[in-house]
Protein backbone atom coordinates (compact mmCIF):
# COMPACT_ATOMS: atom_id res chain seq x y z
CA UNK A 1 0.00 0.00 0.00
CA UNK A 2 2.81 1.96 0.63
CA UNK A 3 3.78 1.92 -3.10
CA UNK A 4 0.25 3.14 -4.40
CA UNK A 5 0.36 5.96 -1.90
CA UNK A 6 3.87 7.17 -3.23
CA UNK A 7 2.91 6.88 -6.23
CA UNK A 8 -0.41 8.52 -5.84
CA UNK A 9 1.68 11.69 -4.52
CA UNK A 10 3.86 11.94 -7.26
CA UNK A 11 0.92 12.55 -9.44
CA UNK A 12 -0.71 14.55 -7.31
CA UNK A 13 2.31 16.76 -7.39
CA UNK A 14 2.62 16.85 -10.93
CA UNK A 15 -0.62 18.24 -11.71
CA UNK A 16 0.50 21.89 -12.17
CA UNK A 17 2.68 20.97 -14.89
CA UNK A 18 0.00 18.99 -16.90
CA UNK A 19 -2.18 21.81 -16.46
CA UNK A 20 0.72 24.42 -17.82
CA UNK A 21 1.32 21.91 -20.86
CA UNK A 22 -2.47 21.60 -21.26
CA UNK A 23 -2.81 25.43 -20.87
CA UNK A 24 0.07 25.86 -23.42
CA UNK A 25 -1.43 23.40 -26.08
CA UNK A 26 -4.95 25.08 -25.92
CA UNK A 27 -3.52 28.16 -26.27
CA UNK A 28 -1.19 27.50 -28.76
CA UNK A 29 -3.71 26.55 -31.71
CA UNK A 30 -1.64 23.51 -32.62
CA UNK A 31 -4.46 20.93 -32.41
CA UNK A 32 -6.22 23.13 -35.08
CA UNK A 33 -3.30 23.48 -37.24
CA UNK A 34 -2.94 19.88 -37.03
CA UNK A 35 -6.37 19.11 -38.25
CA UNK A 36 -5.74 21.80 -41.01
CA UNK A 37 -2.48 20.16 -42.26
CA UNK A 38 -3.59 16.79 -42.36
CA UNK A 39 -6.65 17.55 -43.94
CA UNK A 40 -4.77 19.84 -46.41
CA UNK A 41 -1.78 16.47 -47.25
CA UNK A 42 -4.47 14.09 -47.84
CA UNK A 43 -6.48 16.56 -50.49
CA UNK A 44 -6.05 14.32 -53.89
CA UNK A 45 -4.04 17.05 -55.31
CA UNK A 46 -2.08 18.03 -52.90
CA UNK A 47 0.97 16.38 -54.87
CA UNK A 48 0.69 19.32 -56.72
CA UNK A 49 1.10 21.87 -54.35
CA UNK A 50 4.74 23.43 -54.78
CA UNK A 51 4.70 23.87 -50.96
CA UNK A 52 4.74 19.98 -50.57
CA UNK A 53 7.76 19.62 -48.85
CA UNK A 54 7.18 22.66 -46.18
CA UNK A 55 4.05 21.12 -45.30
CA UNK A 56 4.50 17.86 -44.62
CA UNK A 57 7.70 18.65 -42.83
CA UNK A 58 5.66 21.23 -40.56
CA UNK A 59 2.95 18.24 -40.55
CA UNK A 60 5.22 16.03 -39.57
CA UNK A 61 7.06 17.78 -36.26
CA UNK A 62 3.25 18.74 -35.06
CA UNK A 63 2.13 15.36 -35.12
CA UNK A 64 5.35 14.02 -33.39
CA UNK A 65 4.50 17.13 -30.80
CA UNK A 66 0.42 15.91 -30.36
CA UNK A 67 1.54 12.32 -30.15
CA UNK A 68 3.47 13.32 -26.74
CA UNK A 69 0.79 15.71 -25.76
CA UNK A 70 -2.10 12.70 -25.78
CA UNK A 71 0.93 10.48 -24.18
CA UNK A 72 1.13 12.79 -21.28
CA UNK A 73 -2.28 14.08 -20.47
CA UNK A 74 -3.98 10.22 -21.26
CA UNK A 75 -1.31 8.25 -19.36
CA UNK A 76 -1.72 11.28 -16.11
CA UNK A 77 -5.74 10.31 -16.22
CA UNK A 78 -5.06 6.68 -16.60
CA UNK A 79 -2.32 6.29 -13.98
CA UNK A 80 -4.42 6.73 -10.74
CA UNK A 81 -7.03 4.23 -11.90
CA UNK A 82 -4.61 1.70 -11.96
CA UNK A 83 -2.73 2.35 -9.04
CA UNK A 84 -6.66 2.17 -7.36
CA UNK A 85 -6.97 -0.45 -8.94
CA UNK A 86 -4.03 -2.57 -8.63
CA UNK A 87 -3.40 -1.41 -4.84
CA UNK A 88 -2.35 -4.78 -2.86
CA UNK A 89 -0.51 -6.29 -6.60
CA UNK A 90 2.78 -5.15 -5.24
CA UNK A 91 4.29 -6.94 -8.67
CA UNK A 92 1.78 -4.42 -10.85
CA UNK A 93 2.54 -1.80 -8.58
CA UNK A 94 6.69 -2.19 -9.34
CA UNK A 95 5.44 -1.71 -13.40
CA UNK A 96 3.25 1.21 -12.85
CA UNK A 97 5.91 2.79 -10.72
CA UNK A 98 8.19 2.65 -13.74
CA UNK A 99 5.65 3.91 -15.92
CA UNK A 100 4.71 6.56 -13.55
CA UNK A 101 8.79 7.74 -13.69
CA UNK A 102 8.67 7.87 -17.09
CA UNK A 103 5.59 10.16 -17.30
CA UNK A 104 7.13 12.33 -15.04
CA UNK A 105 10.82 12.58 -17.34
CA UNK A 106 8.34 12.77 -20.76
CA UNK A 107 5.98 15.66 -19.00
CA UNK A 108 8.85 18.00 -17.60
CA UNK A 109 10.99 17.37 -21.09
CA UNK A 110 7.68 18.03 -23.23
CA UNK A 111 6.71 21.50 -21.53
CA UNK A 112 10.74 22.20 -21.64
CA UNK A 113 10.06 22.02 -25.54
CA UNK A 114 7.07 23.36 -25.47
CA UNK A 115 7.39 26.29 -23.88
CA UNK A 116 11.01 27.28 -25.08
CA UNK A 117 10.64 26.27 -28.78
CA UNK A 118 12.76 29.15 -30.30
CA UNK A 119 16.17 29.01 -31.44
CA UNK A 120 17.48 31.74 -29.15
CA UNK A 121 15.91 30.13 -25.81
CA UNK A 122 18.92 27.68 -25.21
CA UNK A 123 21.53 30.39 -25.02
CA UNK A 124 23.54 32.17 -22.49
CA UNK A 125 22.09 35.81 -21.77
CA UNK A 126 23.04 38.81 -20.76
CA UNK A 127 20.67 40.57 -18.10
CA UNK A 128 20.83 44.39 -17.33
CA UNK A 129 19.06 46.65 -14.67
CA UNK A 130 18.96 50.18 -14.53
CA UNK A 131 17.63 52.34 -11.99
CA UNK A 132 14.45 54.66 -12.58
CA UNK A 133 14.06 58.44 -12.37
CA UNK A 134 13.97 59.20 -8.45
CA UNK A 135 17.39 58.45 -6.90
CA UNK A 136 17.96 56.77 -4.02
CA UNK A 137 14.59 55.23 -4.25
CA UNK A 138 15.17 53.66 -7.57
CA UNK A 139 18.47 52.84 -6.99
CA UNK A 140 17.74 50.82 -3.97
CA UNK A 141 15.01 49.03 -6.10
CA UNK A 142 17.73 47.88 -8.72
CA UNK A 143 19.64 46.31 -6.20
CA UNK A 144 16.92 44.44 -4.74
CA UNK A 145 15.98 43.11 -8.61
CA UNK A 146 19.98 42.10 -8.38
CA UNK A 147 19.89 39.96 -5.22
CA UNK A 148 16.66 38.63 -6.38
CA UNK A 149 17.92 37.47 -10.28
CA UNK A 150 21.00 36.32 -8.65
CA UNK A 151 18.70 34.28 -5.86
CA UNK A 152 16.48 33.27 -8.84
CA UNK A 153 19.84 32.26 -10.61
CA UNK A 154 20.76 29.62 -7.86
CA UNK A 155 17.83 27.99 -7.36
CA UNK A 156 17.85 27.08 -11.15
CA UNK A 157 21.50 26.00 -11.36
CA UNK A 158 22.40 28.94 -13.11
CA UNK A 159 25.87 30.23 -13.27
CA UNK A 160 25.69 34.34 -12.32
CA UNK A 161 28.91 36.38 -13.23
CA UNK A 162 28.42 39.93 -12.53
CA UNK A 163 30.10 41.84 -15.71
CA UNK A 164 29.07 45.42 -14.71
CA UNK A 165 28.18 46.76 -11.54
CA UNK A 166 27.84 50.79 -11.26
CA UNK A 167 27.29 51.52 -7.21
CA UNK A 168 24.81 54.85 -6.40
CA UNK A 169 26.46 57.58 -3.73
CA UNK A 170 24.35 56.81 -0.84
CA UNK A 171 22.37 53.30 -1.50
CA UNK A 172 21.74 50.44 -3.93
CA UNK A 173 23.04 50.48 -7.84
CA UNK A 174 22.74 52.71 -10.85
CA UNK A 175 22.85 49.68 -12.74
CA UNK A 176 24.47 46.11 -13.20
CA UNK A 177 25.04 43.44 -15.96
CA UNK A 178 25.00 39.86 -15.27
CA UNK A 179 25.71 37.11 -17.29
CA UNK A 180 23.78 34.79 -17.09
CA UNK A 181 24.62 30.37 -18.15
CA UNK A 182 22.35 27.57 -18.04
CA UNK A 183 20.39 25.55 -19.88
CA UNK A 184 17.72 27.75 -21.56
CA UNK A 185 18.64 30.91 -20.08
CA UNK A 186 17.56 33.19 -22.30
CA UNK A 187 14.37 30.90 -22.43
CA UNK A 188 13.63 31.62 -19.00
CA UNK A 189 14.41 34.95 -18.48
CA UNK A 190 13.45 36.94 -21.53
CA UNK A 191 10.03 37.17 -20.01
CA UNK A 192 11.57 39.78 -17.45
CA UNK A 193 12.47 42.22 -19.75
CA UNK A 194 10.60 45.42 -19.78
CA UNK A 195 9.82 48.07 -16.49
CA UNK A 196 9.46 46.59 -12.87
CA UNK A 197 7.63 48.95 -10.32
CA UNK A 198 7.83 48.92 -6.54
CA UNK A 199 5.44 50.53 -3.91
CA UNK A 200 5.91 50.69 -0.24
CA UNK A 201 7.22 52.64 2.64
CA UNK A 202 10.47 54.25 1.95
CA UNK A 203 13.46 53.24 4.28
CA UNK A 204 15.09 56.67 3.19
CA UNK A 205 11.91 59.14 4.01
CA UNK A 206 11.81 60.05 8.05
CA UNK A 207 8.46 61.33 7.40
CA UNK A 208 7.47 57.66 6.33
CA UNK A 209 5.86 58.32 3.36
CA UNK A 210 4.88 55.56 0.43
CA UNK A 211 6.83 56.09 -2.65
CA UNK A 212 6.57 54.29 -5.80
CA UNK A 213 10.04 53.12 -7.68
CA UNK A 214 11.15 51.91 -11.28
CA UNK A 215 13.49 49.85 -12.35
CA UNK A 216 14.16 48.44 -16.34
CA UNK A 217 15.49 44.86 -17.05
CA UNK A 218 16.62 44.01 -20.42
CA UNK A 219 17.38 40.43 -21.03
CA UNK A 220 19.78 39.60 -24.55
CA UNK A 221 20.92 35.64 -25.69
CA UNK A 222 24.06 35.67 -26.00
CA UNK A 223 25.68 35.82 -29.50
CA UNK A 224 27.27 33.31 -31.46
CA UNK A 225 31.00 35.22 -32.40
CA UNK A 226 30.55 34.54 -36.25
CA UNK A 227 27.04 36.48 -36.96
CA UNK A 228 28.11 40.09 -36.70
CA UNK A 229 31.44 42.13 -37.49
CA UNK A 230 31.45 45.72 -36.40
CA UNK A 231 33.80 48.00 -37.33
CA UNK A 232 36.42 49.50 -35.04
CA UNK A 233 36.10 53.16 -36.44
CA UNK A 234 32.26 53.27 -34.96
CA UNK A 235 33.87 52.29 -31.67
CA UNK A 236 34.55 54.78 -29.07
CA UNK A 237 36.47 52.73 -25.68
CA UNK A 238 37.02 54.57 -22.66
CA UNK A 239 38.96 53.17 -19.52
CA UNK A 240 38.40 54.30 -16.20
CA UNK A 241 38.84 52.46 -12.25
CA UNK A 242 36.31 50.04 -11.41
CA UNK A 243 34.25 50.64 -8.66
CA UNK A 244 32.48 48.53 -6.16
CA UNK A 245 33.03 45.44 -4.38
CA UNK A 246 36.42 43.88 -6.16
CA UNK A 247 39.77 42.66 -4.96
CA UNK A 248 43.01 44.56 -4.03
CA UNK A 249 43.31 45.83 -7.46
CA UNK A 250 40.06 47.99 -7.23
CA UNK A 251 40.76 51.41 -8.07
CA UNK A 252 44.19 51.31 -8.64
CA UNK A 253 44.35 50.91 -12.42
CA UNK A 254 42.39 51.80 -15.27
CA UNK A 255 40.99 48.29 -15.82
CA UNK A 256 37.57 49.04 -16.55
CA UNK A 257 36.75 49.09 -20.50
CA UNK A 258 33.23 50.98 -21.71
CA UNK A 259 33.01 51.17 -25.27
CA UNK A 260 29.96 53.04 -27.33
CA UNK A 261 29.08 51.70 -30.59
CA UNK A 262 28.37 55.34 -31.89
CA UNK A 263 25.86 54.23 -35.16
CA UNK A 264 23.59 52.64 -32.75
CA UNK A 265 24.47 54.45 -29.40
CA UNK A 266 24.45 51.24 -27.49
CA UNK A 267 27.03 51.61 -24.78
CA UNK A 268 28.72 48.50 -22.66
CA UNK A 269 30.57 48.66 -19.88
CA UNK A 270 32.90 45.54 -18.01
CA UNK A 271 34.84 45.85 -14.59
CA UNK A 272 34.63 42.14 -13.42
CA UNK A 273 38.28 41.23 -14.83
CA UNK A 274 41.43 42.13 -13.70
CA UNK A 275 42.95 42.93 -16.77
CA UNK A 276 41.89 45.99 -19.62
CA UNK A 277 41.71 43.38 -22.10
CA UNK A 278 39.99 40.80 -20.33
CA UNK A 279 37.29 43.73 -19.80
CA UNK A 280 37.59 44.62 -23.19
CA UNK A 281 37.21 40.88 -24.69
CA UNK A 282 34.00 40.73 -22.56
CA UNK A 283 32.43 44.07 -23.62
CA UNK A 284 32.82 43.45 -27.20
CA UNK A 285 30.38 40.35 -26.69
CA UNK A 286 28.14 42.10 -24.71
CA UNK A 287 28.33 44.56 -27.77
CA UNK A 288 28.01 42.08 -30.07
CA UNK A 289 25.03 40.30 -28.31
CA UNK A 290 23.04 43.93 -28.11
CA UNK A 291 23.64 44.55 -32.14
CA UNK A 292 22.04 41.09 -33.14
CA UNK A 293 19.33 41.69 -30.90
CA UNK A 294 18.70 45.54 -31.98
CA UNK A 295 18.85 43.77 -35.63
CA UNK A 296 16.56 41.59 -34.95
CA UNK A 297 14.40 43.59 -33.15
CA UNK A 298 14.21 46.33 -36.21
CA UNK A 299 13.84 43.15 -38.80
CA UNK A 300 9.94 42.13 -36.72
CA UNK A 301 9.39 45.70 -35.73
CA UNK A 302 6.08 45.52 -37.89
CA UNK A 303 4.46 42.54 -36.47
CA UNK A 304 5.84 43.32 -32.98
CA UNK A 305 4.70 46.67 -32.40
CA UNK A 306 2.93 45.55 -28.93
CA UNK A 307 6.11 43.63 -28.08
CA UNK A 308 7.94 46.97 -28.08
CA UNK A 309 5.35 48.55 -25.98
CA UNK A 310 6.30 46.35 -23.56
CA UNK A 311 9.72 47.65 -23.11
CA UNK A 312 8.59 51.17 -23.17
CA UNK A 313 9.43 53.15 -20.22
CA UNK A 314 6.00 53.95 -18.28
CA UNK A 315 4.96 50.61 -19.45
CA UNK A 316 5.49 48.58 -16.54
CA UNK A 317 5.55 44.41 -17.05
CA UNK A 318 5.25 43.65 -13.08
CA UNK A 319 4.04 45.74 -9.80
CA UNK A 320 5.64 44.49 -6.57
CA UNK A 321 3.29 46.22 -3.85
CA UNK A 322 4.40 46.25 0.36
CA UNK A 323 2.69 48.55 1.63
CA UNK A 324 -0.75 49.19 2.12
CA UNK A 325 -0.89 45.40 1.11
CA UNK A 326 1.52 42.68 0.17
CA UNK A 327 1.19 41.41 -3.67
CA UNK A 328 3.48 41.02 -6.75
CA UNK A 329 0.90 41.62 -9.76
CA UNK A 330 2.59 40.86 -13.40
CA UNK A 331 -0.05 43.05 -15.78
CA UNK A 332 0.43 40.57 -18.40
CA UNK A 333 -0.61 37.45 -17.40
CA UNK A 334 -2.93 38.47 -14.20
CA UNK A 335 -0.51 36.27 -12.25
CA UNK A 336 -0.41 37.36 -8.56
CA UNK A 337 1.60 36.80 -5.24
CA UNK A 338 0.65 37.29 -1.83
CA UNK A 339 4.28 37.02 -0.80
CA UNK A 340 6.28 39.51 -1.81
CA UNK A 341 9.51 38.58 -0.01
CA UNK A 342 9.32 35.03 -1.30
CA UNK A 343 9.50 36.70 -4.92
CA UNK A 344 11.70 39.16 -3.92
CA UNK A 345 14.08 35.95 -2.18
CA UNK A 346 13.95 34.46 -6.22
CA UNK A 347 10.95 32.83 -6.22
CA UNK A 348 9.39 33.66 -9.58
CA UNK A 349 8.66 30.33 -11.73
CA UNK A 350 5.32 30.97 -11.74
CA UNK A 351 5.39 34.42 -13.18
CA UNK A 352 7.75 32.61 -15.82
CA UNK A 353 6.07 29.78 -16.88
CA UNK A 354 2.38 32.39 -16.93
CA UNK A 355 4.22 34.60 -19.33
CA UNK A 356 5.17 31.69 -21.51
CA UNK A 357 1.90 29.96 -21.93
CA UNK A 358 0.58 33.59 -22.04
CA UNK A 359 3.39 34.70 -24.75
CA UNK A 360 1.70 31.65 -26.80
CA UNK A 361 -1.35 33.20 -27.72
CA UNK A 362 0.18 35.73 -29.33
Amino acid sequence: MLIAEELLEKLKNAEPDVSIIQTYWNNSNLENKFQELELKSKDENFWKNPNQAEILKELSNIKHQREKYLYIVNTYKDLPELIELFSQDQEELEKIKQDTHKLIKEMLSFKASLLLNEPEDKSNCFLNINSGAGGTESQDWAHMLLRMYVRFCEREDFTVTIMDYQQAEEAGIKSATLFIKGKNAYGILKGERGIHRLVRISPFDSNKRRHTSFSAVMVTPEAPEVEITINPDDLRIDTYRAGGAGGQHVNKTDSAVRITHIPSGIVVQCQNERSQGQNKDIAMKMLKAKLIQKQKEEERAKDQALERKKIEWGSQIRSYVLHPYKMVKDHRTDTESPQPDLVLDGDLMQFIESYLIWSAKS
